[in-house]
């Protein structure tokens, strides 16, 4: 499903405009982002899941190339958890 589909769907479902729909999307998008900026990066969705921000450690990795070794520098994910729900449903 694309975000122009998903957007198309929450319109018909909730009886809105599809602009309505897609300023509610992005919304939602820059909320969750903000939220995992943050130090405890966290959103849980009851039922649906949780977004988590979890750093990832510094590594050796090797160039698939060259066979030469290289540091890969540690940074920060996102990982999502499905709930309940959302694991019985599918």
């Amino acid at each position: 499903m694309t975000k122009a589909e998903l957007i198309e769907k929450m319109a018909m479902d909730a009886g809105i405009s599809k602009v309505a729909a897609g300023a509610a999307l992005d919304s939602f998008v820059d909320g969750v982002t903000s939220a995992l900026k943050r130090k405890e990066g966290k959103v849980t969705l009851v039922g649906f899941g949780t977004f988590l921000k979890v750093r990832r450690k510094a590594r050796k990795g090797r160039n698939p190339q060259t066979g030469e070794e290289i540091k890969i520098k540690a940074t920060n994910v996102v990982k999502f958890k499905p709930g309940k729900k959302l694991k019985d449903s599918v």
